[in-house]
Formats: structure tokens, C-alpha cells, sequence
């Protein structure tokens, strides 16, 4: 089910022509602690293959600037330590019945805060 998945959908993964593109022009370079690995090709350009749904906000801080050119040195190269204020990954709960809903939103139940009165409408 899963190679059928890959051979017809791009969002699991990556099909099979795109893994065999990247297989046959680029260089492995790592893999991050998600399952996700990385590659760049012969011209710099570099890849990512998901290890499960395509989410952009699923690449590790690390490897988040290797991606986009910010430092040349992959983190399987060198001793890559994330900082206290990087914050793990987490899922996009957006559409979710995780999702954020701030006060006064339709979709939270908690009522809205009262307006104070201390400010005054503009009008030209």
C-alpha cells in the first residue's frame, strides 16, 4: 500500500520518480532524529525527502538553515547542538480539534473579553 501511495501521491513521501531523480544526481548528506533525509546535488541545489506526510515545519532548526543556505556545513558534519530557546517540532493543528482558537473567535467557547472603554473609535 505504501509504494502504491508513492508512485501515486506526493504528499507521502516522495514518488518514485523523484526519489530516482535525487538517487541519480545527488549526494546523501544526513539524516535528522524525525527520519527525514537530506541530499544535494552535483549544483548545490538541496533536497529533502520526508520520512512520512510533506510538512515544510517538520525540519529541525539544524538543518532548517542548511536548507536554506544560511550555513554551508550540514549538521551530520559537524557537532550541531540546538539551543534552549529552539523549540521542538510540533504538528501543524491547524483544522484540527487541537486548534488554537483565541478568545472572541466563534470557535471558542469562552466568551469574549468585556471592551473597557478606554480607548476612542477614530473618525474622520
Amino acid at each position: 500500500m505504501k509504494s502504491l501511495l508513492q508512485f501515486f501521491t506526493w504528499w507521502n513521501g516522495s514518488t518514485l520518480n523523484t526519489r530516482f531523480h535525487i538517487w541519480r544526481t545527488s549526494r546523501h548528506v544526513g539524516d535528522d532524529e524525525l527520519g527525514n533525509s537530506y541530499y544535494e546535488s552535483k549544483s548545490g541545489k538541496r533536497y529533502v525527502q520526508y520520512a512520512g506526510e510533506a510538512e515544510a515545519s517538520a525540519i529541525p532548526s539544524g538543518w532548517h538553515g542548511w536548507m536554506h543556505y544560511r550555513v554551508d556545513t550540514p549538521p551530520s558534519e559537524e557537532n550541531y547542538k540546538a539551543r534552549d530557546w529552539e523549540k521542538a517540532h510540533q504538528p501543524n493543528l491547524t483544522g484540527t480539534a487541537g486548534a488554537y482558537y483565541p478568545k472572541g473567535s466563534l470557535n471558542n467557547p469562552e466568551e469574549r473579553p468585556r471592551v473597557t472603554g478606554d480607548y476612542e473609535a477614530w473618525s474622520p
